[in-house]
């Protein structure tokens, strides 16, 4: 498989030895680059589906007038979180 370059990145030299100054052991600082621009990418595409959820959540609503009271979600989603925390301690013990 070929590979791709991406554009060099110019900086300050002050923002330079900050990066290399937070580097882990074994890592480089164009390994720092492509991760922080993997994540980058990720949080995007992440952000992009959740807006495009929300607005059909809300077509949804304004097509059925079918609309749920943020308690009632909130109270629904403790009573979820509680059944799964029960749940996984249930499973640790076993």
């Amino acid at each position: 498989m070929k590979t791709a370059t991406l554009p060099s990145l110019r900086v300050e030299p002050e923002f330079r030895h900050a990066a290399e100054s937070v580097l882990q052991q074994g890592e480089s600082l164009s390994g720092l680059m492509e991760k922080s621009l993997r994540d980058e990418v990720t949080r995007r595409r992440n952000q992009a589906e959740f807006i495009a959820r929300g607005l059909a959540a809300r077509d949804e609503g304004k097509r059925s007038g079918v609309y749920h009271d943020a308690d009632t979600v909130h109270a629904e989603l403790r009573a979820m979180l509680v059944e799964a925390v029960a749940k996984a301690a249930g499973k640790a013990k076993a």
